[in-house]
This record gives structure tokens, sequence and C-alpha cells, in this order.
């Protein structure tokens, strides 16, 4: 390692809520056991870095930066360049960065749909003068340049090789620190771009400790229209549950409070398209007979697309509207 021989960490938040740059918090008092060998050379959430800072430093200085969110925008997007060439391991950190997230349902819309929605029609916008955001604009102190806005949310892979990802909305903090130990301890290859870690080579079902009855799906129904049985498969009993077609190693947390699984780890292992997947899942689950049943309780789902690829979209063979 450079300088003194400590972990040079960075962490970066790009196109997402903050969700995981928090994430990072949740190790708990094991957060005194990374300090003890890292320094934080970049982290601009947490303190006050420039990206003249980093840009300074040795190519490969930070031996591992966590980059959170998708590329929405030329800055997001200069930035991951730049931490790809600093950093000697850079991690897709997060739903976002990984398959694009819930920003990545913006893509199912058009950037000036998005724009004439915020800036224009939505109830809480004042804007009489129609102004909305320009990349460059010409003033008597000079040109002033905000960051562009894409067409499409990109995840970090679209735009530079990460070595590794790390899936979740966000990763759960055991995972995060297996992942810290793990890198610190030389215990992972240096690069390995296909390999996703913090998660399981199983899908969320083989983790859900609810009883499969091997029932067919009668209906679809949202969680404030039933109340669900207890130990029972949600999915079975009509939550439109992600757990078929999602990747492992959240534990089903959210299956085992009751709730849906809502596909936040992305695809499983041999899956190239999450709502695919699903689909094909629920070919199999469905009490329908004919093409018209099937229709008819699909049509149940709000959103079914939305629902399939609520954090895959930047990752699915769709990508974006056409």
């Amino acid at each position: 390692m450079p300088g003194n021989g400590r972990l040079k960490i960075g962490v970066y938040w790009a196109a997402s809520c903050g969700g995981c740059d928090v994430s990072v918090f949740e190790i708990g008092f094991r957060i005194l056991d990374l300090l003890r060998i890292a320094d934080v050379v970049f982290w601009p959430c947490a303190a006050d870095f420039k990206y003249a800072d980093v840009a300074q430093y040795p190519d490969g200085f930070i031996d591992v930066c966590l980059f959170n969110g998708g590329i929405r925008n030329t800055e997001q997007e200069r930035v991951a360049r730049l931490l790809r060439k600093k950093s000697r391991t850079l991690v897709a950190y997060g739903a976002c960065a990984a398959d694009g997230g819930i920003p990545a349902l913006a893509n199912f819309s058009s950037r000036e749909a998005l724009f004439q929605y915020a800036y224009h029609d939505s109830p809480s916008t004042e804007n009489p003068l129609g102004v909305e955001p320009r990349h460059e604009t010409k003033t008597a102190c000079g040109t002033l340049d905000i960051p562009d806005v894409y067409s499409a949310v990109l995840r970090l892979g679209d735009v530079v090789a990460a070595d590794y990802t790390v899936p979740g909305c966000p990763p759960q903090a055991d995972r995060v620190w297996e992942v810290i130990q793990a890198v610190a301890g030389g215990a992972v290859p240096a690069h390995n771009e296909a390999l996703r870690v913090g998660c399981t080579m199983k899908s969320v079902c083989d983790e859900c400790p609810l009883e499969k009855r091997l029932v067919k799906i009668t209906q679809f129904r949202r969680h404030h229209q039933f109340r669900p049985e207890p130990g029972w498969c949600l999915l079975e009993q009509g939550a439109p549950c992600m757990g078929p077609a999602t990747r492992g190693g959240c534990g089903a947390l959210c299956l085992k409070a009751g709730m849906r699984c809502e596909g936040c780890y992305g695809p499983p292992p041999e899956v190239s398209d999450q709502g695919t997947a699903m689909a094909g899942a629920l070919g199999c689950l469905l009490d329908a007979a004919t093409e018209k049943r099937a229709a008819e309780l699909i049509g149940q789902i709000p959103d079914p697309a939305g629902t399939f690829y609520r954090f895959s979209m930047a990752s699915s063979h769709l990508k974006a509207r056409r």
C-alpha cells in the first residue's frame, strides 16, 4: 500500500438517494476497527474533499473506492472516470451503481418529458418564465456551467470497468463488513469485474423461511388490500414478490418482516434480465389456463414493468425507452 502502509479508502455518491453512504456507518462499532487500518482519502458526503484533491493523487492511490449511484449526468461520468484511474479496486456499491436502481426507472420516460413535468407541470412548480436548466449560461462574470443531464441513467459498468459489484438497496451491514475484511485481508483477487460480492449464488426464495404450499396464484393484491396469512409464501397469496428473480444475500429481511421482496439485489446468477426472469417464474405460478386469464391476472399488478425492473432497468435488455 502507498504512503504510510494504511489502506486508502474512497466513497462517492452519484445518482442515488444517499442510503449507501449511510450503510457504511451501519457496520456499527466495527467502523473503529476499520479506522485502525485505513484512512479515508475521498468521501464528499462526510468531509470537504475536492475533485482537484483526487486529481493530484498518483494513479492507483486509492486502494478501495465504493462508488454508489448510477450515472445521470456529465459530472458523474467525469468523476467515475477519475476514480477509475485513481483506484486500485473500484466497487459498484449498491443497486444504483450495479443495475441502475430506482433512478433508472426514469428510463421509461424521456429527458424532455421529465423536464416538462419537473419544471412546468408538477403541482408545486411556479415557473412563469418557463426556465429550464442549461448546460452553459453566459453571465457578466463569465460562463457558468452545470452538469448536462443524459437521456438515460447508466450503471457504473456502462462507463468504466468496476472490479466488483456489491448489490442491495442498500447493501446489508454484515455483507459490507465481510467485503471490507476480504479486500483488506487480500482474500479476493485484485480485479474480477463479473464477481458480485456481499451476496449469495441463490435466490431470495431460497433464503425465505415462509412455507411454499405449491398452490397457484388466483389474484394479485397490494399490501393495504389484505392481511397476509403469517408463515405462508407472500407470492402464493397474491403479493407480487420478486423473490424468485432476485439474488440472495440480504437474509430475506423484508419477507421476515411481512413485506414482499422488491428485488434490490438484482438478478440471480446466470440471469441477465431480472424482469424476464420474473415473467417466466409467474408463467409457471399463475392459475390461468388461457392467455386471456393470464393477462387479467397480470393486469392486477400496478405498473408491471416498474415492478419487475424496479432496481434493474439499466442492466436489463430494455435499458431505456425506445
